[in-house]
Formats: C-alpha cells, sequence, structure tokens
C-alpha cells in the first residue's frame, strides 16, 4: 500500500499533490478512526490553500459524526498545548511547518498533544485508501462547528508559567523577532511584552507569500542579521511557518545553530531541573557537539531518527530532561513532548538572564565545529540507493545507520539521509575546521554524482 504520511503529516503542492479532495478523504479517514462523538479541534497556519483545506477536512470529519473545534489561525504548538490540557480526543493541524509557501500538509495530533504515531498514521492510511469509511446515519450528523477563540492566549499564559518572569524582565532585553510572516505574529510578541521585553519584528505580517523563505536557516536570515547588530539587540529569533521551531542569532549577528542552542539549554536544564531524568534525545543530524558537552555532566544521549514524531514518542517512553533536533525544534516535557518556538525563547531569555551573559559569551563556552548543509534533489528511490553506496564506501569507519547513515571520525562526522518530506537527499557535515568540512563535502558530493 502507498504511504500517505511522511517524517510529520501529509504534506505536498497545494492545488496539485494537496488538494481539497485530498482533504475531505483524509478527514473522513481521521474520523474513523477517533470514532463517532469525539472531540476534536482543528486549527490552521496562514499558507496558501490553509482555509480550504481546514473546511475540507472539516467536512469529512463531521460527515463521521466527529464534535468538531476551530481553533483557526494558531501556531501548531499552541494547538498541541491547547488539546493535552483542554482534554480534546485529538486535533487536526493545516500547516507544511518549514517547507516552500506553495506546500501546505496535515498533521494529526493525538490526546496528549502530540503527533500520531506511525501505528496510528497506518490505519488512517487504511481507511483512506480502502475506502471504508465509518459515515454515520444523518441524524447523528452535527450542523455545527464550535469556535474557540482562546487558544494562542491560553498557550502564552502556559509558558509564562514555567519561567521565572521577573528575573527575565529585570534584565531588560532587546530583541528582534523574524516571524515568518506566518501565525507566531499572534504569539510570540505577546509573549516577549509579557516579559518586559523590547520586541521589534520583521516579516510581521501574515502572507501567504512570505518575503523569505519559511524554513529558518543560514541563508535565509540575511535580514535579520543586519537588523539585531543595527539596533544593538541581545539576541535575534526567528521561527518557522508553523512557530514549532525557533534558531537564534547572537548580538553580533550570528547564526547559532539549533543542536548548538538546545545544548545551551540542556546544559542549563541539568542545574534547573534537576528532579529530571538526565538523558536527552535527538536525531542524528544532531552535532556530536552534544555528547562532548552533556556526557561529562552525567547526562546520557539517545540518538533517534530524524522527525519530531519519534523523538518525541521516545522522550515520553523513556524519560528525558529534553529532546531536540538541530534544525531548531526545541522539547521541553515539563511544557509538552514536542516542539515549542515560544517555550524554547522563554526558556533561552532566562538562561541569559539567570547566567548574566550574552548569547555569544555562552557560545564560546561549548567545542565549535564548522557546519556544511546541502541537499541534492533526487527521488526517494534513488536517495535511499546513495545512502547503501555511502555506507558501502565508509563500512570500515564507526557509523549508525537508524536513519540514512551518519559517520564519525576523529575530526568530522556527516549524515547522509533522504528527505521525508521532500525528493531530496540531504547531507550534512561537520568538521572541526572549515577546510576539513568541504574536504569531506567534496568527497560525498564526488560520490553522489559518481552514484548516479
Amino acid at each position: 500500500m502507498s504511504r500517505l504520511f511522511g517524517t510529520d503529516g501529509v504534506r505536498g503542492v497545494f492545488n496539485v499533490d494537496l488538494t481539497p479532495e485530498v482533504a475531505l478523504k483524509l478527514g473522513l479517514a481521521i474520523g474513523s478512526y477517533f470514532g463517532s462523538g469525539s472531540r476534536i479541534i482543528v486549527g490552521n497556519d496562514f499558507r496558501a490553500g490553509s482555509l480550504s483545506l481546514s473546511n475540507a477536512v472539516i467536512s469529512g470529519l463531521l460527515s463521521c459524526g466527529i464534535r468538531v473545534y476551530y481553533a483557526g489561525f494558531t501556531p501548531t504548538p499552541a494547538l498541541q498545548y491547547y488539546i493535552k490540557e483542554k482534554g480534546f480526543d485529538g486535533g487536526v493541524m493545516i500547516t507544511a511547518s518549514h517547507n516552500p509557501p506553495q506546500y501546505n500538509g496535515i498533521k494529526v495530533i493525538m490526546d496528549d498533544g502530540i503527533e500520531a504515531s506511525r501505528e496510528v498514521e497506518k490505519v488512517i492510511e487504511d481507511y483512506y485508501f480502502s475506502l471504508r469509511f465509518k459515515r454515520v446515519k444523518w441524524r447523528y450528523v452535527l450542523n455545527q462547528v464550535y469556535s474557540v477563540h482562546d487558544v494562542n492566549d491560553f498557550y502564552v499564559r502556559g509558558v509564562l508559567k514555567l519561567v521565572d518572569k521577573d528575573l527575565i524582565s529585570k534584565r531588560g532585553f532587546k530583541v528582534v523577532a523574524d516571524l515568518a510572516n506566518n501565525v507566531s505574529s499572534l504569539t510570540t510578541p505577546k509573549l516577549l511584552r509579557e516579559l518586559s521585553v523590547k520586541v521589534l519584528t520583521i516579516n510581521g505580517d501574515m502572507s501567504h507569500e512570505p518575503y523569505r523563505t519559511p524554513e529558518p536557516n543560514r541563508e535565509s536570515l540575511s535580514d535579520l542579521y543586519k537588523v539585531v547588530t543595527a539596533v544593538g539587540a541581545d539576541l535575534g529569533l526567528a521561527h518557522d511557518g508553523d512557530a514549532d521551531r525557533v534558531v537564534f542569532i547572537d548580538e553580533l549577528g550570528n547564526f547559532i545553530p539549533g543542536d548548538y542552542s538546545a545544548t545551551l539549554l540542556a546544559r542549563y536544564l541539568v542545574e534547573r531541573d534537576r528532579d529530571s531524568p538526565k538523558r536527552v534525545v535527538t536525531a542524528v543530524s544532531s552535532s556530536v557537539v552534544v555528547e562532548e558537552v552533556l556526557k561529562p555532566l552525567g547526562v546520557e544521549v539517545i540518538w533517534t531518527k530524524v522527525g519530531s514524531i519519534g523523538i518525541a514518542r521516545l522522550m515520553k517512553r523513556v524519560g528525558a530532561l529534553c529532546g531536540f533536533e538541530e534544525n531548531g525544534g526545541f522539547m521541553y516535557p515539563k511544557h509538552q513532548y514536542v516542539r515549542d518556538g515560544a517555550m524554547t525563547i522563554a526558556l533561552m531569555l532566562e538562561y541569559l538572564a539567570k547566567e548574566k551573559t550574552t548569547l555569544s559569551k555562552a557560545l564560546s563556552t561549548i567545542p565549535k565545529y564548522y557546519l556544511i548543509k546541502t541537499k541534492v534533489p533526487m527521488d526517494r528511490e534513488r536517495a535511499f540507493r546513495m545512502v547503501e553506496k555511502v555506507k558501502e564506501v565508509y563500512s570500515k569507519h564507526k557509523y549508525i545507520d537508524i536513519d540514512g547513515v551518519k559517520v564519525f571520525e576523529k575530526d568530522y562526522w556527516f549524515l547522509v539521509r533522504p528527505s521525508g518530506t521532500e525528493p531530496l537527499l540531504r547531507v550534512i557535515v561537520e568538521g572541526r575546521t572549515k577546510g576539513i568540512a568541504e574536504k569531506v563535502l567534496s568527497e560525498l558530493m564526488k560520490l553522489i554524482k559518481e552514484g548516479g
């Protein structure tokens, strides 16, 4: 049977791969899984087609006798927090997160606020492909969708409960926030103002044609670097489209990779949350700097596949201090077991206030690698063949192959893996120096090219 779900939800180009017809069928499949009478809340970001897809999903849910609530425009972690705290049976979020603006997507969320497991996805896929939907008789179909208006405010209050508001307020931070022209504009500025932070925003209006690519990476944030240094801000931050990720820019205008900022926060939480397990869960795409910094503190580092769903479910199963990915997705289980951009921001501000330091000085206390990330367009079948080829060539090196292949050497490491959301082969290389990283990348790209 064909797969419908990718690394995190169902995604495709709106009106090409992901149409209202697909969303309607998926709504029927989701409704068939949860069953008549279940309470399901639907939310969406501001991508092209979000309202169209939301309405199509809602139609399918209603046909299955679902009691549907609609949250409107909201960040993904806000909807997840509301589901968990308010006792919903589940939810559906319409978003494609960091993907290019022509993409949209559909995420299924369970009652604990975490995206559906692979096992649940397979059941929903079976309903979708077999067309064996559990529709209800006409008299049991509700003629009402309940509007919910407090999701975003409830979420901001939840974040504020878990940090030292007075400590942060006394620091008098100035922050520049790049909001990706999407739903973080509804929550992040409010959170920062509640913490007495002077906030300047860029890309702050909601638009389905964002001024930068939705993925907050080193290449996409050139405007943010300039503004941070021009106004003398303490730091900059940038979200992806649905605000479950955030990456930071230091006061000197330098980009901070997500696994480096996460390592700083994890080190801080070891001391702050002494009642939490000394264990972190991270994806194989994260830097080895994680182990170099945390292992001496007695923290167990568990490597797992790329994808927030797997990280979240593993964290919940084994117990963890935190979990994260190198892309800026950080998970703080005392708040919720999902990527949460606003919670990450609040923790970072508390850390800097508590340590009375700057972000650049904090980063200088951990080892530094030179990072290169690239991607090679190719279909998934060829991408998997490339992984096997790389594994064969580097078979005598130390490696792990739980998601693609990650090779470790004394002065470098690299990861080669198929994308879970796009027809790409992703390549990440880190070296002790720029020269080492570039040399390794050159060797890998030659191998990929020769592999056909």
